[in-house]
């Protein structure tokens, strides 16, 4: 049986140079600064772009006739939750055509990944409308295989149905301390009740949160023509799409309008309670997206 985090880490060997693997582990870092982490002295290395001016060594850099970035290791634990929906809707196909769940473990598997390398220990808080699965945070790769294998064997079209809001509330009632929580979901509808649940956690913890799309009412393939396109079928409401609706200009139009409030109401609602949201359509898209979140997170703080 292929290990997903190999997985992982090859995918991450492929999608990302050196460079950009460690710029992606410094923006992690950060994540944590002011929280308390207490950071040794490591060692020096050349600045890249994007790195914190904060951590320049002017004194060796003047020596080197380079810019220097002081590295640190940390000497106190962090705690990373990964939050995530193993309801029917991960199922069901993304932007980039693969099964959203294949994306979110992806996702949060790196994100595991650089807390392993960080010397964080991990957690899971993973499930559907019909309950909640929760895993406590333990360091090591056994376990953070055991916590993605218990997502990708969840997510099926025989889960109940989505309902993210559930594995938040069960983080609200169960999580002690200040964590970081990485929340993997699909397009959330925001409503006043979620948005009070995530600000109640927002007060708590640190929150990022990653959106992984859906896919295309019609698939973007220049190949197919009109008659070959197949038929849609909708995961959470169980019913299916002919193509020929599906391409009816008043179908579409209304659908594109639909897709747009909703991803303006869930905006506007993280944006309230303080949250970073990120997007990803595939799995090629995983670290640059994961770059940008950390990074925009980092800003805003």
């Amino acid at each position: 049986m292929t290990s997903l985090l190999q997985r992982v880490k090859s995918d991450m060997a492929i999608f990302a140079h050196r460079k950009a693997r460690g710029m992606l582990d410094g923006e992690y870092g950060s994540v944590f600064r002011g929280r308390g982490r207490g950071l040794d002295f490591d060692d020096l290395r050349a600045y890249i772009p994007g790195d914190e001016v904060r951590d320049i060594d002017w004194k060796a850099s003047a020596r080197h006739g380079s810019p220097l970035i002081r590295r640190y290791v940390a000497v106190r634990r962090q705690t990373v939750i990964l939050v995530t929906d193993t309801g029917r809707n991960m199922a069901a196909a993304s932007r980039s055509g693969e099964a959203k769940k294949d994306i979110a473990v992806m996702a949060l598997g790196v994100m595991g990944y650089l807390a392993h390398r960080h010397g964080d220990v991990v957690g899971l808080v993973a499930g559907d409308s019909g309950g909640t699965t929760a895993l406590p945070a333990k360091g090591g790769e056994p376990h953070l295989e055991r916590l993605l294998r218990q997502v990708a064997s969840a997510a099926t079209l025989d889960a109940a149905p989505s309902r993210i809001e559930d594995q938040l509330e069960h983080v609200a009632r169960t999580i002690k301390g200040r964590n970081l929580l990485f929340v993997v979901a699909d397009e959330v509808a925001a409503s006043p009740d979620t948005g009070h649940l995530l600000r109640r956690l927002r007060a708590q913890h640190e929150i990022l949160w990653l959106t992984v799309r859906d896919a295309r009412l019609v698939p973007d393939d220049p190949f197919l023509r009109p008659d070959q396109e197949p038929d849609s079928y909708s995961v959470s409401g169980s019913y299916p799409l002919p193509a020929l609706l599906a391409r009816d200009p008043g179908i579409a139009a209304a659908y594109a309008t639909a897709v747009a409030e909703r991803d303006a109401g869930r905006k506007a609602m993280l944006r309230q309670a303080g949250i970073t949201e990120g997007e990803v359509a595939g799995s090629q898209d995983v670290l640059a997206a994961l770059f940008a979140l950390l990074e925009r997170h980092r800003r805003a703080g």
